[in-house]
């Protein structure tokens, strides 16, 4: 399961569902690592914890539910092979686990909230406000069904998250990050060096002679390991996406303007104003605030006589489809700009608006627009297309057709990449256009073997990418006459390094006997450059990565040299200052320093917690069970 991970996590797409599977689970690693608990035990639970089973159905719609958050987080489905290749049924039955084991523990405490608790969370929740600030019922019940909840089935899973954040509160709430870890860490990132160095480079080795055909020879022969051909590999791809097979031109000019017509909103920006609104109880009171307006009051001044802050009464800018209600959104839209309107009767009552600034929206014209909607036309009128050609093209490969015989028999295009090393580089060195970045082909390609039927990959575009390994060039020694130019460049910077590091060793012996940098420096005819302000891991103008490090590595007035970016450089140095940072724990980054920490230690105590109940109330894993749901072998683990 780890190969298939590291595999997972190697393109775009297995690096952004693991960075939302990772951010979704906190404490459910407290089952890893414990193989023995999957033991077969039943067919009608897939695990057991303590008293509690957990039957099949259940942890059929826990499953769905999480696989269906990670998906709409990250903008596509995710297939159940897709998943198991991630390792997220693992994580997912980890985290039932977890979640499982606090609510035993929460029935042994005999821990409860009322339903007034529960109802007061809801309520308060800022998710489930709308426009006016207060609980919007119609927003909280959209948003749970969307998710994919009922009204019950959410508040009993609140209550239960609620109990188990008791749990972990009580084991963590003590935790405090110790002042010495910020302290380090804020030395590390904030400490600041001064330094005055002497730079050398290839004009200080002086005139380095052509080796001789025998030098060159030997040096070949002793590093001939660094000169060996890669491996390259033939490879034929096809990609299907709606765009390859969509034909704008057949679409009528009567279906785009219709087109145009029907989302005419939609191509352009529509007219945003800096809108203020002000709800009353009654008519009575909202008038009498016009009033004030009007007389000279700001909105600010009654909305403090209010209790209230600017942010409860400030929209910002917004279009009309940003106001939900209709009454309200009418009135703001017919205000010139610093007008007041009279008392709206709105839904949530008796309502005021000012209008500030107006952004005018702009309109785009059919012509303007009409080539592009001609391709979504066509491209949207395609999917079936796309689909139907799918099934011929795995059809043809069932078959047991290549991938360049199924293109030309249906009538697509392949592309033929004559030879690709695992960089994606051409034997030239230069990068093969034709790839796409993104799916990761690359990889795949080489983990495959010619004649291999392998799955298609997931086009960013809803598309498809098929691809066959034609023939492998293994990768072997070469000759030198091959890789002469080659030879020759590295046979003479390490020379031009030598020549450096013997005279940087030099200029070493005079500063250490007494003599000054710039005395140094004189007598090479160099001048001494000097630098402020240096930070680790931020870049310096002149002075690489590397130089800077060992500037921090060197004490202060110490002496001390590093190569620069190549071999063809070095740096004489020394460090003439040394600024310790003081630490303010109220500093904006080291509260978000102290916040990682914190959450770490939590999760650490919490998790250790978790794994502690997990033996005393013992856990079973049903992998028979677990397949019926997840898919993959008996022995899967």
């Amino acid at each position: 399961m780890l190969r298939g991970i590291h595999k997972a996590t190697s393109n775009w797409i297995g690096k952004t569902i693991m960075a939302t599977v990772m951010g979704l689970l906190v404490v459910s690693f407290a089952i890893w690592g414990i193989g023995d608990i999957f033991r077969g035990f039943g067919l009608n639970a897939v695990a057991k914890i303590g008293g509690t089973e957990i039957s099949v159905e259940q942890f059929r719609q826990y499953y769905t539910d999480k696989l269906q958050q990670i998906s709409r987080q990250i903008g596509r489905a995710l297939s159940p092979d897709q998943a198991r290749g991630l390792g997220i049924d693992r994580q997912i039955v980890a985290q039932l686990v977890a979640e499982t084991t606090l609510d035993e523990q929460s029935r042994k405490l005999r821990l409860g909230l009322s339903n007034a608790d529960i109802g007061k969370r809801i309520t308060n929740d800022p998710n489930f406000r709308g426009l006016n600030g207060q609980f919007d019922r119609n927003r909280f019940e959209q948003l749970i069904r969307n998710a994919g909840f009922s009204e019950q089935r959410y508040v009993e899973q609140e209550r239960r998250s609620l109990l188990r954040r008791q749990i972990a509160t009580s084991v963590s709430a003590d935790a405090q990050v110790p002042q010495a870890a910020l302290a380090v860490i804020n030395q590390f990132a904030n400490e600041k060096r001064n330094a005055e160095y002497i730079a050398l480079n290839a004009t200080q080795a002086g005139d380095v002679p052509q080796p001789t055909p025998e030098e060159l020879a030997k040096y070949f022969e002793d590093r001939k390991v660094l000169f060996r051909a890669p491996e390259f590999r033939k490879i034929t791809l096809l990609s299907l996406t709606p765009a390859d097979v969509a034909k704008p031109d057949d679409v009528s000019d009567a279906d785009a303007k219709a087109y145009y017509e029907a989302r005419k909103g939609s191509f352009g920006s529509a007219e945003k104003r800096e809108v203020h609104q002000m709800i009353f109880p009654n008519e009575q009171d909202a008038a009498a605030a016009r009033e004030r307006v009007l007389k000279g009051a700001t909105f600010a001044e009654i909305a403090k006589d209010r209790g209230q802050q600017d942010s409860d009464v400030d929209l910002g800018m917004v279009t009309k489809s940003d106001i939900i209600d209709p009454a309200v959104a009418e009135a703001a839209f017919a205000l010139k700009s610093d007008e007041v309107s009279a008392p709206i009767k709105g839904g949530f009552g008796t309502v005021l608006v000012r209008v500030g600034k107006i952004e005018p929206g702009s309109q785009k014209t059919y012509d303007e627009v009409a080539g592009q909607i001609k391709k979504d036309l066509a491209e949207n009128r395609a999917r079936n297309d796309v689909n139907a050609l799918r099934d011929k093209i795995e059809d043809e490969r069932a078959g047991g057709a290549t991938l360049a015989e199924t293109a030309k028999k249906l009538n697509l295009k392949a592309t033929n990449i004559d030879a690709v090393d695992r960089a994606g580089r051409a034997p030239d060195g230069t990068p093969i256009a034709a790839i796409p970045r993104s799916p990761d082909v690359i990889g795949p390609a080489f983990a495959t073997d010619p004649g291999v039927d392998n799955e298609a990959l997931q086009l960013p575009n809803n598309g498809l990418l098929w691809y066959d390994v034609t023939g492998v060039t293994p990768s072997h020694d070469r000759t030198l006459d091959e890789v002469k130019d080659q030879v020759a460049t590295r046979w003479h910077d390490e020379e031009v390094a030598k020549r450096l590091q013997a005279k940087a060793d030099d200029m070493l012996g005079k500063l250490k006997a007494g003599t000054s940098l710039a005395e140094v420096a004189s007598q090479a005819g160099l001048k001494v450059e000097t630098v402020t302000n240096l930070q680790r891991r931020r870049p310096a103008g002149f002075l690489s990565s590397r130089v800077i490090e060992s500037v921090f590595r060197t004490a202060k007035d110490a002496i001390g040299s590093s190569e620069g970016d190549t071999a063809t450089q070095r740096f004489i140095f020394r460090v003439t200052e040394v600024n310790d940072p003081p630490l303010d724990v109220n500093a904006s980054d080291m509260k978000q320093v102290a916040g990682s920490l914190q959450t770490a230690i939590t999760d650490d105590l919490v998790g250790q917690y978790i794994s502690r109940l997990e033996t005393d109330y013992g856990v079973t894993i049903n992998q028979q069970a677990l397949n019926q749901v997840v898919g993959g072998s008996q022995q899967q683990q």
